[in-house]
């Protein structure tokens, strides 16, 4: 690949084209809002402006609805040799594309299973995609021109490719994703007219199930509405579960001893279904997950304090697996959580404390 044509430059986009650009590749850049296109510009993320002639790799980085006609356009103008897009939906975007009379062996559906909860170009990241799946659905007919150009684009972003079907795809990203979303979103509704007094006592708990339900709402509702059908049977087996859960807390509180009796069985075996369901999200490098020890310290909330915190640990050999913050409230301190295999988990607690580190224990 050696020039490339991004629409779009939005966090997705841009931080695609800042990729590319870093590994040497021609990027031009379009996009409806000017003023985006060039503060992606601004950043390096390519030059703007339609290419005076194809490029190889055209990535539509445009809400889903839109792909299949901005497909069909492109091709007829001959924008590139072979094109891809990277939403968040593929039976609908192959769907439109095939109604609107593109060319469907020169396209690729992609969708880079990366993001932040910021938008647009001046959140981006040329890293973004590190590490991160990146699905691919080639069709029936699909070249094998488009599959390698996919697969390069990939590489080049430092991410891992996967190859699914279509609808596989889509149930798979309303299952893990879509869904999630929404019942964040519900989640954290309730705390929208909630005492103040109740909120201001939040913890990292809330806070980590409510983080993603701060993603821009004009997004959501574009891929809401495009995955709706896959969307929706999720949340209809995730009802069914919550309506067992009110039924088992009711019988719980009720004075009927053998409903209660069922009802802290059902409640046992929902959550240990959340158990099962939780072991099998992928850990550390897509190995399986695996289960680690808290060693929480408190620090002051002071420039530095979590880099020594970590340098320390470092200095004794201990490797941090992940880290947990809470912030005390009314107090310019916080409590933090390493993270570590259970088997230096003592001994690290230990070295901290012997370095002046006032851990909990």
């Amino acid at each position: 690949m050696r020039s490339a044509l991004v629409v779009g430059t939005g966090l997705i986009g841009t931080s695609i084209a800042l990729a590319l650009t870093r590994r040497g590749i021609e990027v031009h850049l379009s996009d409806a809002d000017e003023g985006a296109a060039r503060t992606a510009a601004s950043l390096g993320a390519g030059r703007t402006g339609r290419p005076p002639q194809p490029v190889d790799l055209c990535i539509l980085a445009v809400p889903p609805a839109r792909i299949g006609t901005m497909l069909a356009e492109a091709q007829r103008e001959d924008w590139a040799r072979v094109y891809t897009d990277v939403g968040s939906v593929k039976a609908l975007v192959h769907g439109s594309a095939e109604e609107a009379g593109a060319d469907l062996s020169r396209f690729i559906g992609g969708h880079p299973l990366a993001g932040r909860e910021r938008s647009g170009p001046l959140a981006a990241r040329a890293d973004l995609f590190e590490g991160r799946p990146w699905v691919l659905t080639p069709g029936p007919t699909t070249s094998r021109d488009a599959l390698n150009q996919a697969l390069e684009l990939v590489s080049l972003c430092g991410a891992v490719p996967v190859v699914m079907d279509t609808e596989e795809h889509d149930h798979a990203v309303a299952l893990i994703s879509h869904a999630p979303h929404l019942v964040a979103a519900l989640m954290a509704a309730r705390l929208e007219n909630a005492r103040e007094e109740s909120v201001r006592i939040s913890g990292t708990g809330i806070r980590d199930l409510t983080r993603i339900a701060g993603g821009a709402p004009e997004l959501w509702e574009d891929i809401l509405s495009a995955n709706a059908p896959a969307i929706a049977e999720v949340l209809a087996a995730y009802a069914a579960d919550l309506n067992e859960a009110v039924d088992a807390l009711r019988a719980l509180a009720g004075p009927d001893a053998e409903a209660a009796k069922r009802g802290a069985s059902d409640l046992a075996e929902l959550l240990r279904r959340g158990n099962a369901g939780h072991a099998r999200i992928p850990g550390k490098h897509g190995a399986a997950s695996a289960s680690y020890t808290a060693v929480p310290v408190l620090i002051s909330d002071r420039p530095g304090e979590l880099a020594r915190l970590f340098a320390t640990a470092g200095s004794v050999g201990v490797n941090i697996e992940d880290v947990r913050i809470d912030h005390s409230q009314g107090r310019e301190a916080g409590l933090v959580e390493l993270l570590v295999d259970p088997a230096v988990a003592d001994r690290l607690a230990a070295d901290l404390a012997a370095s002046g580190w006032r851990v909990q224990s």
